[in-house]
């Protein structure tokens, strides 16, 4: 329980401040004066910091000012200088017109001048040539009627030696002539047959008519009528004699006028001639090989069947002349070979022949052929006086089997006969291309 005195108290007095307290505040008051005066030295700084950049940007302001004023002063006088350079160029330009008319006029002037004076000077070397040349005239009309006073006399003289060599060759000439004629007298009587070598002219024409081409090589084939140069052709050209395009064949000679035949294979550089045989068209066999122009090919096979003619030993003899090389052939080897066969009793018909007994009389009547063709184109050749000769013995039908790349069961020389021939036109075409590449 409270009484009157509890429910009316005088708040309690406030405590004496301590010595503590009085030097905290005293410190707390010193601190808030130095922060005033540091605040307000702050403020001072910025206030002078202010007033420095504010004079450093005036400043700054006018050293541009400065600036810009003396970049324009500068300009001017830039733009002054170049103007007085401009001036001072049309002046110079204004002045180098002037002196390269001056110049102009003075060269004018002087080339003016100078011609005059290399016309008066002409016209006085004129003069004087034309008073030289006068001189010399009249000088050359006295050499002149001298000399042909002189010559007169030469050829008077001349004329009348000329007469008297004339008169001293004719003489000769009638005489070389008397001993030409007797000597190829005794020597047709001789058997002995003349030696004609032809022309540039008919060399040029023989190659013409032949439709010569250089790069090709042009065989030759002769042989009296009869002999199968046309067969042996077509053969060659891998053609049957029923072929289009084969050269014509018959019992009788059917070639009256050379033949051309290019190959049947464009690929090969080869043309083949069917030449006529010399039964047919009247000429004497030593005049044969130049009537026909036969110096001209690159190469000639003589094909013969069952003898060698004088034809085919002038055709020899004059190929060596010519250095044009020769194939010496005996053709229609399987129809000899069965002629020979039935002299040994063999008969086609006889169905009771023995096929051992038909080999064996085949291989004694080929050797026997192959014998005596080789004995009679050797004997052919020592009669002649000439070097022995390989003579190819071939049969046609071989010879084309061979050709069209087959492998014929019976042959003897064809194989040899094309290698010889394919060999020779090789070698040949060869030279002609090295001597045109030397030549060239």
């Amino acid at each position: 329980m409270g009484g009157l005195f509890s429910r009316h108290r005088d708040p309690p007095a406030a405590p004496n401040p301590s010595i503590a307290d009085i030097e905290a505040r005293q410190r707390a008051e010193a601190a808030l004066k130095r922060a005033e005066e540091d605040a307000q030295r702050s403020r001072e700084l910025a206030e002078q910091i202010r007033r420095d950049y504010e004079e450093d940007r005036k400043r700054a302001r006018e050293r541009q000012e400065e600036a810009d004023k003396a970049a324009r002063l500068a300009q001017e006088q830039t733009q002054k200088t170049m103007m007085d350079m401009v001036e001072a160029e049309r002046a110079a330009i204004a002045a180098k017109a002037q002196a390269d008319v001056a110049a102009a006029s003075a060269r004018a002037d002087a080339d003016r001048l100078a011609q005059q004076a290399r016309e008066e000077r002409e016209r006085a070397e004129r003069v004087k040539e034309e008073a030289q040349r006068a001189a010399a005239e009249a000088k050359a009309e006295a050499e002149r009627v001298q000399r042909a006073a002189d010559e007169e006399r030469q050829k008077s003289e001349a004329a009348r030696a000329a007469a008297e060599k004339a008169a001293r060759d004719a003489e000769e000439e009638t005489r070389k002539a008397q001993a030409e004629k007797q000597e190829a007298d005794e020597k047709l009587k001789k058997g002995i047959q003349p030696v004609v070598t032809p022309s540039a002219q008919e060399m040029a024409a023989a190659k013409k008519r032949i439709q010569y081409k250089e790069g090709i090589f042009h065989f030759a084939v002769a042989g009296v009528a009869g002999s199968g140069k046309s067969s042996l052709i077509n053969a060659f050209r891998g053609l049957k004699n029923k072929d289009a395009g084969a050269a014509a064949t018959g019992v009788t000679e059917t070639t009256l006028a050379m033949t051309r035949y290019p190959d049947a294979n464009p690929q090969h550089p080869f043309v083949w001639y069917d030449i006529p045989g010399a039964g047919t068209l009247k000429i004497p066999d030593w005049q044969y090989f130049n009537i026909q122009g036969l110096y001209v090919f690159d190469c000639i096979i003589i094909l013969f069947d069952n003898r060698f003619t004088m034809t085919d030993i002038a055709i020899l003899t004059n190929c060596r002349r010519f250095n044009i090389p020769t194939y010496i052939v005996r053709s229609k080897a399987d129809q000899h070979i069965r002629n020979i066969m039935r002299d040994m009793g063999y008969d086609s018909d006889d169905d009771d022949d023995e096929p051992d007994r038909r080999n064996k009389l085949y291989k004694a009547a080929r050797k026997q052929f192959i014998q005596e063709t080789r004995n009679n184109v050797k004997a052919n050749l020592e009669n002649a006086n000439m070097p022995d000769q390989r003579v190819y013995i071939v049969s046609n039908d071989t010879m084309l089997g061979i050709v069209k790349e087959k492998t014929p069961r019976k042959t003897i020389d064809e194989l040899d006969l094309l290698t010889d021939l394919f060999s020779e036109a090789h070698a040949r075409r060869s030279a002609r291309v090295s001597a045109n590449q030397t030549t060239a």
